[in-house]
């Protein structure tokens, strides 16, 4: 049977939304593609196995790392891509989420978005005819989490049987981590002030599926023989939240802290960092830290990611 491109064999599209979504093979299938590229390797047998194939990219967020990546990774399989950004489309002016997803889907292959809100990327989903991929929302960051579980399996190997920390704002990265752990056999320990505690749908869905998720209150606990130590920015893009600061001030990645975890523990931040705020420059560049691997993986597990949906 042929499959059509972006399609299952039954017919259904290859979105790539959130964790929660996919079975492990799945997810162990998109890693390994993303490995092979990184390797060098031709997966599908051609240096270019998208030729031909065009992306579009809807930015209603700012973007270094996701653009870039994207960008890159697409022209490198041998497709193109267009960059819409918030005054680029009739979004602002009143269309809906619908109709620009029938309509880009008239004229492009696959699509990405970068948004704020999760039902927007629902939307899109729902009405589009070519795959769609959760570039960001304010809910979760699947492709980063992807690309952190790459980077800890290329230092250390699975993550099976690991304990992985968060520390700080319970945010989109930490919710997708914690639907990581359902799929990856890990043990998830969140620190979070009790303001900013991830979301309860994500955790009670991750410990139905058998999960370990712990969330406290105390760095130094979450953080004790831990395998790898996960922070993000204290204040993220369109926050208005002055309090913030003052909230996570006592949730710092700092030596002293680094200290608790495994001797050989890895550190990592999605980036932007705001150096000597949520991690001190001694720790994101010092010998535990593997941020900059953690930034190229995005490149390599995202083409992982597109030729899983459209091939």
């Amino acid at each position: 049977m042929t499959v059509n491109p972006g399609r299952t064999r039954t017919g259904q599209i290859r979105h790539f939304l959130d964790l929660d979504r996919f079975d492990t093979e799945t997810l162990r299938r998109i890693l390994d593609l993303g490995a092979a590229y990184k390797r060098g390797d031709k997966p599908f047998g051609k240096d270019k196995p998208l030729a031909g194939r065009m992306l579009a990219m809807i930015f209603e967020k700012p973007s270094t790392r996701t653009r870039v990546s994207f960008e890159t990774g697409m022209k490198q399989l041998g497709g193109d891509c267009i960059v819409l950004s918030k005054g680029d489309t009739q979004l602002g002016r009143g269309e809906t989420i619908a109709d620009t997803a029938r309509v880009l889907s008239r004229y492009v292959d696959a699509i990405m978005i970068r948004t704020d809100d999760p039902d927007k990327l629902a939307q899109l989903a729902e009405y589009a005819s070519v795959p769609v991929v959760n570039g960001l929302t304010d809910l979760t960051h699947p492709c980063q989490v992807m690309a952190d579980i790459m980077t800890f399996e290329e230092h250390r190997g699975p993550l099976d049987g690991k304990v992985v920390a968060w520390v700080g704002d319970g945010n989109n990265v930490a919710a997708s981590w914690i639907q990581a752990a359902a799929h990856f056999g890990c043990e998830m320990r969140l620190a979070c002030p009790p303001e900013l505690c991830p979301n309860t749908n994500v955790v009670d869905w991750a410990r139905k599926q058998g999960a370990q998720v712990t969330i406290g209150t105390d760095p130094k606990a979450a953080v004790a023989g831990a395998h790898l130590v996960l922070t993000d920015t204290w204040v993220s893009m369109g926050c208005q939240d002055t309090n913030r600061a003052n909230l996570l001030a006592p949730y710092q990645v700092n030596d002293a802290l680094m200290a608790l975890a495994q001797p050989d523990a890895l550190f990592m931040h999605c980036l932007p960092a705001h150096r000597n705020e949520e991690v001190t420059d001694s720790v994101m560049d010092g010998p535990q830290s593997v941020v900059w691997d953690e930034a190229e993986n995005r490149l390599h597990v995202q083409k992982g990611i597109l030729t899983w949906c459209l091939l």
